[in-house]
C-alpha cells in the first residue's frame, strides 16, 4: 500500500469506522485453516471445546496463532495503529446451520477495561459470511458516539459473553451487511455498533475475531492481563507475553488459557447485573 492509498485507507476507516472487504487470504488457505480448526474440534472432543472455542483460542489453536500474524492482516492493521502490534484477544465465532445463536447491538470497547481506542478489530471469515447465515452489520459513523449505556440479558442464545446490547435506539436502516467470501476480512472500531442475526442457512458460518492493540494500551480495571506480539517491539510491558502454542490443546497452552481466562473474567464482569 503506497502512501496515496494508505492515506485515503486511513480516511474511510476514519469516517465510516469500519474498512471491508480485505483480500488476506486465497479460498484454498482459508478452507486450509478451517479444517485444521475442524480437526481439532474432532480429535478433542473429549476436553470441553465450548470453553476453549471461543474466547482466546490463539493460546491453543496454532492453526489461529498462525492467522492472527499473517503479513497480509498485519499490513492493513499497521497502517491504522502503526508498526508496533499486539494481539489482546481471538475469538472464534462459530453460527451451525439453522442455529438461533445471534450477536446483540453493542459496542466492543464497552467492558474490556483497555484505556484507549487504539484497538482494531479484524474479523476474517473461513467460510461465507453471508445475510442469511448472519454476517455482521455496522452501523457507519457510529465509533464517533462515545460508549453508550448497554444492558445485560445473559440470554442464552446470545453469543456475547454477558449477552450485552446497547440500551439506546439504533436505527437498523442504517445498518451494513459485511458480506465476505472466505479469506477476505473486515476491521472495525472497538466503539462501532454492531450486530449478527442467526444463520438461517444450512451451512456452518464460521469466522475468527482477532483483537489488535498498540503496545501502550493498558488494562485498567483488572490487575493482570495477556497479550501476543505479533510485530514491531512492545516497549511497555503492559501484558504478560503470550507465547505460540505448541500444538492443539497442549498442556501448558491450556493451563495459561486457564490463567488468562481467570483473571480476563475478573473484569470482563464488573458491574454485570445478572448472572
Amino acid at each position: 500500500m503506497n502512501a496515496a492509498s494508505a492515506a485515503g485507507f486511513v480516511a474511510g476507516y476514519q469516517r465510516d469506522g469500519y474498512a471491508f472487504p480485505l483480500d488476506v487470504l486465497a479460498a484454498d488457505a482459508a478452507a486450509g485453516y478451517l479444517g485444521r480448526i475442524e480437526a481439532a474440534e474432532r480429535d478433542f472432543a473429549h476436553l470441553p471445546l465450548d470453553r476453549y472455542l471461543k474466547n482466546n483460542v490463539h493460546i491453543v489453536l496454532p492453526a489461529v496463532d498462525e492467522l492472527m500474524r499473517l503479513p497480509s492482516i498485519l499490513d492493513a492493521v499497521e497502517v491504522i495503529l502503526g508498526p508496533d502490534l499486539l494481539v489482546w484477544g481471538c475469538t472464534l465465532f462459530t453460527k451451525e446451520p439453522g442455529s438461533a445463536s445471534y450477536i446483540s447491538w453493542h459496542q466492543d470497547l464497552t467492558y474490556w477495561g483497555l484505556d484507549s481506542v487504539d484497538e482494531v478489530t479484524a474479523w476474517v471469515a473461513l467460510t461465507p459470511a453471508t445475510v442469511e447465515n448472519g454476517a455482521m452489520r455496522f452501523v457507519p459513523g457510529s465509533h464517533r458516539r462515545e460508549i453508550v449505556d448497554h444492558r445485560d440479558t445473559f440470554d442464552a442464545d446470545n453469543m456475547l459473553t454477558r449477552g450485552q446490547e446497547i440500551a439506546v435506539e439504533v436505527d437498523e436502516d442504517e445498518a451494513v451487511d459485511v458480506v465476505l467470501a472466505p479469506g477476505q476480512m473486515s476491521l472495525h472500531h472497538g466503539r462501532m455498533f454492531h450486530s449478527s442475526r442467526p444463520n438461517a442457512s444450512d451451512r456452518r458460518r464460521v469466522g475468527v475475531a482477532i483483537r489488535y492493540i498498540a503496545p501502550h494500551v493498558r488494562q485498567v480495571v483488572g490487575a493482570r492481563d495477556y497479550a501476543a506480539l505479533v510485530r514491531g517491539a512492545d516497549r511497555y510491558g503492559h501484558f504478560v507475553p503470550v507465547p505460540p502454542p505448541a500444538a492443539d490443546f497442549a498442556p501448558e497452552a491450556l493451563a495459561l488459557y486457564d490463567e488468562a481466562e481467570a483473571a480476563q473474567s475478573g473484569y470482563l464482569y464488573v458491574g454485570a447485573e445478572t448472572a
